[in-house]
């Protein structure tokens, strides 16, 4: 494999998660230095011992990504570590079920279990935009120190499809993920005289482990959450992790996308493109 990320240093928030695991595999097997970061150890743990195992440069760091003294502690550790970052991903996230709505639609007479825009709990909905908008924020402002005047320096946050499209039910995560590419563009263009480049990843629907319960039920169908998904993709199928890898390389290569920043690209199998008719 091309070793196109050699010698560089990357920090990979969320490096416990399904998608962050994988971005940080592919990254150490490009030859990179790969700092994971997550709020637990057990994952990242496991993955420095098996990408070491392999030869490639791993090793796990604790944090969580709303925690500034964590940040800069691991930070410290980093740097001691592997040297100044080069690269920041910025891929911890995730959402809250009490900051989702039950149904699609505001009906006058809802089942009394379903929870309705009223009853959203607002802790929840602040706990959501805190992960995902702080926890994109915090960790820029920490480590985007390192690559202040420095050549070959960029930053990667994973954005969503419910970006571009809020997904019905999910308030409380769509927004904060459209805060993120928000925040994207403006950090683009606030660095761009730095020589810090600045972009996003937006996946569409992924078929993982972990939302496996979601998309199916529990003899293995399709549920119609997942009918409706497929129906609105035009290539008809759900993504893998894989996918991703080609987006997630080219948007840190500083020789493939130098003159690339602000922009945040979806990997969605036509989801965004599609009008529905």
């Amino acid at each position: 494999m091309n070793r196109v990320l050699e010698h560089k240093v990357i920090a990979v928030t969320g490096a416990g998660g399904v998608l962050c695991s994988e971005f940080a595999r592919h990254y150490a097997a490009l030859g990179a230095k790969v700092a994971l970061i997550n709020r637990s150890t057990e994952k990242i743990e496991a993955l420095e011992k098996e990408l070491t195992a392999l030869g490639l440069q791993a090793k796990a760091y604790q944090a969580n990504v709303i925690d500034a003294e964590a940040l800069a502690a691991v930070h410290t550790r980093i740097r001691k570590d592997f040297g100044q970052v080069d690269i920041l991903v910025n891929g911890a996230g995730g959402n809250m079920a009490a900051a989702n709505t039950g149904n699609e639609y505001h009906e006058k007479a809802l089942a009394p279990s379903l929870r309705t825009f009223f009853d959203l709990d607002m802790d929840s909905v602040s706990g959501v935009f805190e992960l995902n908008f702080l926890g994109t924020l915090l960790p820029t402002k920490e480590f985007a120190s390192d690559m202040v005047g420095r050549e070959g320096c960029s930053i990667l946050n994973v954005s969503s499809m419910s970006s571009y499209k809020p997904l019905t039910k999910v308030l409380g995560y769509s927004a904060a993920k459209a805060a993120v590419n928000n925040l994207t563009q403006w950090l683009a263009v606030h660095f761009s005289h730095m020589g810090i480049r600045v972009n996003a990843v937006a996946p569409g629907f992924f078929s993982t482990k972990q939302n496996k319960t979601l998309l199916y039920d529990e003899e293995g169908n399709l549920t119609e959450r997942s009918r409706k998904i497929l129906a609105g993709t035009p290539m008809g199928r759900f993504g893998v992790p894989e996918d991703l890898l080609g987006t997630v390389t080219y948007l840190v290569d500083p020789k493939a996308s130098g003159f690339v920043t602000g922009v945040i690209i979806p990997v969605d199998g036509g989801f965004n493109a599609y009008s529905g008719v």
